[in-house]
């Protein structure tokens, strides 16, 4: 992980898969499985999982810590 995204010792993300929320996956998604799928739960959390491994469970991550990986994503694209 980029040092721009988050301090070395930020907390990394825990896994499994909160259960009895809703999935939402990509707009840009083709159909055919070649996606994530997020979800938030909790007042500032949010996880994301594989699509087509959805049994594997999920990565969680902070609000703030997923706004800054999709900050720096948007920054790789443009500059």
């Amino acid at each position: 992980m980029s040092d721009r995204l988050a301090p070395p010792d930020a907390p990394q993300p825990s896994s499994g898969t909160p259960s009895g929320v809703p999935w939402r996956r990509s707009s840009r998604s083709t159909g055919m499985n070649n996606c994530v799928e997020t979800a938030r739960f909790g007042d500032a959390l949010l996880a994301v999982r594989d699509s087509k491994a959805v049994g594997r469970g999920a990565l969680r991550f902070s609000a703030t810590a997923w706004a800054a990986f999709v900050t720096g994503l948007h920054g790789e694209r443009t500059g």
